[in-house]
């Protein structure tokens, strides 16, 4: 069975992609690190792969490319009807190579439980794969459902939940968002760490990593 993590979200546009190429800064210089999108919707406008590449330094053979492409942004199970074909859950995760010699960042799309396809949930495709699970959420008002929600539905499909990381973290936060981090860790049974707002211009400038809540 490979290591490492899959990275998901509360919600489309939450940061996951900039987690992940924070995590590939961070975890590089423990060893081989590999990054993979099986499934990525919109690839026309939006190539999360591309972005990684460029935001996390990344060499060529640190990417893993082989997955599912689709051009409409929409949800995997509507973009997959309307380019007139499936996907099949079982047959992506067969794209992961059984490579034990790297730890591997695999990033979903949109949410824990965003269709796939007419009967299977991005749940399934994590369960098949049976990574520990990142929740990468917002640091704001409304973050505590959604992330306890995110949390339930990965441990109900036997996932285990390796991290919260709440994204972007001020450098000031406000009472709020000490509130939502210190109520996400208490209620969900979680660690959770924080990542600052990164210059996405500059990736040469980010610290390279989430970084633990402050005590």
């Amino acid at each position: 069975m490979v290591r490492g993590y899959f990275v998901t979200g509360t919600d489309t546009g939450v940061g996951k992609t900039v987690a992940s190429a924070a995590l590939m800064h961070r975890l590089r210089c423990g060893g081989p690190i590999r990054y993979w999108k099986p499934i990525q919707t919109g690839i026309e406008s939006d190539d999360d792969t591309a972005t990684v590449e460029r935001l996390g330094g990344c060499t060529a053979d640190e990417l893993w490319r082989p997955g599912v492409r689709l051009e409409r942004p929409v949800s995997p199970h509507l973009a997959a009807r309307l380019a007139g074909t499936r996907i099949d859950v079982a047959a992506v995760a067969r794209l992961l190579p059984d490579d034990r010699s790297a730890r591997w960042i695999v990033e979903g799309a949109g949410g824990a439980l965003v269709p796939v396809n007419e009967s299977e949930l991005m749940t399934d495709l994590m369960a098949r794969l049976a990574l520990p699970v990142i929740v990468v959420s917002r640091s704001t008002l409304g973050t505590i459902n959604h992330t306890l929600l995110t949390i339930e539905a990965a441990r109900a499909a036997g996932l285990q939940v390796a991290v919260v990381v709440l994204t972007p973290w001020p450098d000031s936060p406000s009472a709020i968002e000490e509130s939502n981090r210190e109520t996400i860790a208490e209620l969900g049974e979680v660690r959770v760490e924080t990542l600052p707002r990164l210059d996405l211009e500059d990736p040469g400038s980010w610290p390279g990593s989430p970084r633990p809540p402050r005590r």
